[in-house]
């Protein structure tokens, strides 16, 4: 198998559906001449919606990454491609809740989206304290900071692997939504401006952390591509698409909304690995037979890793204004209660409690989380 003879594949090839498009008046209202600001910008989302954010004209686009090969190489990619934007480079965590507070002030923010966060289930499962502090206590920093200087709209990006998680990952970004529950009643009580909402969604195609880059690779080394197990399914969307959803997601919300999409239908993943061995030129080895190029081996689902992923908990959803995006009804926590409880998992991190211990803290303030 030589590199040459693959096919370069179209992720939207793969996609089964036609890509979702965006409305315009949705994507300007909370960018166009506002100064926006985007933490995690070196990720795979963070990036995407920062090159987007960028075409829309902002007053001033503020880059929030900790990673500093990634925020050098979006430095880099703005620089050549000579935007006229005023783009601001912050190397800053999240959990630097100082630096964070000045960035705001000093810069006098009016859109946070908030993309920083861990994402990888096996990696969050194996360190859930730093899985904790990043996604719970980072959310918590932002929220605190854009209520606390009236920042207009405030967007968190969620997951759908939040939906009755049975990841650690998965219970920490519903808390994530949580939190933002909770600030956005919070600020609609004390009658303050700042508007807090979450936008859902599944897989994205191309991602990082989407099997796309691996299964890309395993092909190129001849296979085997790995698939977890033969009834795993997920929903996918493309980067564009899911950044745009972020962008109109703060121009539809009333406050505390989370938003999900229409996906269609979710794939089977090792129908996602047949598709892209046959659209790379390929075909797929049959063990009966001995006959065939690459080979598909399931490899057992990880830990904390489930079959089916859902964008719903409770099951109510209402169309908003633009055919594919769902407001749903989901549950909150009273903010009292919210900041005392989080107080106390935030000393259990500290005190290097054991992960089982971390994990029935999580379970407390998330209950539908399968604490296995």
């Amino acid at each position: 198998l030589k590199v040459e003879d693959i096919r370069e594949v179209g992720i939207e090839d793969l996609l089964g559906r036609d890509p979702i498009p965006p409305i315009e008046k949705l994507i300007l209202k909370c960018v166009g001449d506002k100064c926006v600001l985007v933490t995690g910008a070196g990720g795979s989302i963070g990036s995407e919606l920062c090159r987007q954010i960028v075409k829309l004209n902002p007053k001033r686009l503020i880059l929030y990454e900790s990673n500093e090969f990634n925020l050098y190489k979006l430095e880099q990619d703005f620089l050549k491609n000579k935007s006229n934007v005023n783009i601001v480079y912050i190397l800053g965590d999240v959990l630097n809740a100082e630096l964070l507070h000045l960035t705001v002030k000093n810069y006098s923010v009016q859109t946070i989206y908030h993309a920083a966060a861990y994402k990888h289930v096996p990696l969050v499962e194996g360190n859930i304290s730093a899985g904790i502090k990043n996604n719970v206590f980072g959310t918590l920093n932002v929220a605190k900071v854009a209520l606390n200087n009236t920042v207009e709209n405030v967007v968190l990006i969620s997951t759908d692997k939040a939906v009755r998680p049975t990841n650690v990952m998965g219970a920490t970004k519903r808390l994530a939504e949580l939190i933002f529950q909770a600030f956005a009643e919070k600020s609609f009580q004390t009658k303050q401006v700042t508007k807090f909402c979450m936008v859902r969604f599944g897989n994205v195609l191309g991602s990082s952390g989407s099997v796309l880059p691996l299964f890309k690779e395993q092909i190129r080394q001849g296979g085997p591509l790995t698939v977890t197990h033969p009834e795993v399914t997920r929903y996918f969307m493309t980067i564009p698409e899911a950044t745009q959803l972020v962008l109109q997601a703060g121009s539809l919300t009333t406050n505390g909304d989370v938003f999900v999409l229409d996906m269609g239908e979710s794939i089977k993943i090792i129908d996602l690995a047949k598709k892209m061995i046959e659209l790379s030129g390929f075909s797929i080895f049959d063990e009966m037979t001995q006959e065939g190029d690459i080979a598909i081996k399931f490899t057992g689902l990880r830990p904390g890793e489930k079959l089916y992923e859902e964008l719903l908990i409770g099951g109510n959803s209402e169309w908003t204004e633009h055919p594919r995006i769902m407001r749903a009804s989901e549950t909150k926590l009273e903010f009292d209660f919210l900041i005392s409880a989080l107080e106390d998992l935030l000393a259990s991190c500290f005190l290097d409690k054991s992960d089982v211990y971390l994990r029935q803290k999580l379970k407390k303030l998330v209950p539908e989380f399968v604490n296995e």
